[in-house]
């Protein structure tokens, strides 16, 4: 029989490595020498550069409906700790530096979280819209991320999707975290808020940028292999000179092979091997 690790043992001793991990996070990220954001503005930075909204109340596969009520509760906690933050040249955003520990403690509820078995439940459930939210503005910037986490799986079927699949979040805290860090000359800006439908964002700067960028996905289709059915796929990032539309670049930003874990009836689905 292959020997359980600490953590396999028993709750008690999957929390102790898990407070051992947070511990350790936090000692680096103290050593690190990088400078995290924290100063807020409630006035907003003058130029806007891409704004997005997110529906809070989502149909996903069988999702308990409280679970939907109780993540716009912990997003409407959540947003006021990341809105207004300034980055400014050479600072890193860090999540979980903002938001800190989700727990009942602070009013979170249990809310659809996200395991590497599949959907589950759990306190704070709902900040991978969040991160998700932050992570597509972010895309649409010379920002460049430095921490992403996202989802091996495809769990839900398309419900009103505005972002192409492969662009979300994984975060858990404090070790699985969303980070990005400002290389230019310039601030930005996060807005967020809650609204009783969406969930609102903003990133402005005190410039305005020469470009917009484009993203979308190419050669998206599915799969039967052996153990499933997959969505493959790439998502790409164009980016287009404002004032000509002539393309500056092109980037895959994105190579997707995830497992659907849904129904697959009604997908037009292709038998070939993974590549």
């Amino acid at each position: 029989m292959k020997r359980k690790l600490f953590c396999e043992i028993s709750p008690l001793t999957y929390r102790i490595s898990e407070e051992k991990g947070i511990a350790l996070r936090k000692c680096r990220d103290a050593l690190s020498g990088v400078r995290f954001s924290g100063e807020k503005s409630d006035e907003p930075l003058p130029y806007l550069i891409c704004a997005h909204r997110s529906l809070i109340r989502r149909k996903l596969g069988n999702t308990n409906l409280e679970l939907q009520e109780n993540k716009a509760v912990n997003l409407a906690i959540a947003a006021p700790k990341v809105s207004g933050v300034l980055i400014r040249p050479g600072e890193t955003f860090s999540f979980w530096h903002l938001v800190g520990r989700v727990n009942a403690a602070r009013g979170y509820r249990e809310g659809l979280t996200i395991t590497a078995a599949g959907p589950s439940r759990g306190i704070g459930g709902g900040m991978c819209q969040f991160t998700n939210l932050i992570h597509w503005m972010v895309l649409h910037t010379p920002l460049e991320i430095v921490e992403k986490h996202h989802h091996a799986q495809d769990l839900f079927p398309d419900y009103q999707r505005q972002t192409p699949f492969g662009t979300g979040t994984s975060i858990v805290y404090n070790y699985l975290d969303y980070r990005f860090q400002n290389p230019t000359d310039q601030t930005y800006q996060l807005v967020v808020y809650t609204d009783e439908v969406y969930l609102n964002g903003e990133i402005r700067a005190t410039a305005p940028l020469p470009y917009k960028v484009h993203l979308h996905t190419r050669g998206e289709h599915f799969v039967r292999e052996a153990d499933g059915v997959y969505r493959c796929g790439e998502v790409v990032r164009t980016v287009n000179d404002r004032r000509t539309g002539n393309v500056l670049r092109e980037d895959v930003i994105q190579r997707n092979h995830a497992r659907v874990c849904y129904d697959t009836e009604g997908l037009s689905v292709t038998d070939e091997e993974k590549p």
